[in-house]
C-alpha cells in the first residue's frame, strides 16, 4: 500500500539549500522546529551571507526556490 505525501518531511529538508525568493539570500535548512497551533511547522535556517540563525515557516521554504 503506497500513501502519497503532499509535503516532504520536513526532516527531509534538513542539510538543503534554497534562497529567500528569486533573488534574496541562500540559506540552509538546519533543524526541524515545532509545529503551530494553526499546523504550520517552523524550521531553523541559517542565512548564507551573515550567519544568523532564524526560524522560518515550512510552508515559505516549500516556495522558495532550491539552490544548487
Amino acid at each position: 500500500m503506497s500513501t502519497m505525501h503532499a509535503f516532504p518531511e520536513p526532516q527531509q529538508l534538513v542539510g538543503t539549500w534554497r534562497r529567500f525568493g528569486l533573488v534574496g539570500p541562500v540559506y540552509e535548512i538546519i533543524e526541524a522546529g515545532e509545529e503551530r497551533p494553526d499546523g504550520n511547522r517552523t524550521m531553523k535556517v541559517r542565512v548564507l551571507e551573515t550567519g544568523e540563525e532564524v526560524e522560518y515557516s515550512l510552508l515559505d521554504i516549500l516556495d522558495d526556490p532550491k539552490e544548487r
